[in-house]
């Protein structure tokens, strides 16, 4: 087994090099990988895309929630075969947007583009999360209006995680860690 800390915002520099460092360790033999896991979110073009990559691999995926899984990362980690959360970490779901760095004049078209955009995002999101936990569709739709933080036994009640526990790492293991 090895094991990986990935520590990062989700997008398509980190998720290429995770998914390009997984390739690697599967071609040299490794079958089960834990997964060190925390980030604040990012792209959900990046996030989705990373969930569809991990559950196509022919390994044992272990996620362990070590801080704070919010936004896009909880698709990430809904990808794992088993999940995991320390006691003191949070799963933070809201809705998704769009920032708009300089000033922007918008014309009808315009916003009706945007808002279908981010209802279809919203949708594949969640249609992600309930196939992968024992949350419906209605309530991560609720949950995303609400802005809504759960803690590791909440989580571990709607089925994201199996278990709250410490992360361990035995003595000797191998262990890559990404730092960007």
């Amino acid at each position: 087994m090895i094991y990986i800390n990935f520590a990062a915002a989700i997008d398509p520099k980190t998720s290429q090099n995770l998914m390009a460092c997984l390739a690697d360790q599967i071609n040299k033999g490794e079958w089960e990988i834990y997964i060190l896991f925390s980030s604040g979110g990012g792209s959900v073009y990046s996030g989705v895309t990373l969930h569809n990559y991990l559950r196509s691999l022919p390994i044992k995926l272990i996620m362990h929630n070590i801080g704070v899984v919010d936004s896009i990362a909880n698709v990430v980690f809904l990808a794992g075969s088993e999940r995991y959360a320390v006691p003191n970490s949070s799963f933070l779901f809201h809705g998704v947007g769009f920032d708009i760095i300089q000033p922007t004049r918008f014309e009808e078209k315009q916003v009706k583009d945007r808002l279908l955009s981010i209802e279809r995002d919203q949708n594949l999101i969640s249609e992600i999360i309930a196939e992968n936990s024992q949350l419906s569709l209605e309530k991560t739709r609720e949950m995303f209006l609400e802005t809504k933080t759960l803690t590791p036994e909440e989580a571990k009640t709607v089925g994201i995680i199996q278990d709250i526990r410490e992360a361990k790492i035995p003595k000797g293991t191998n262990i890559i860690s990404f730092v960007f």
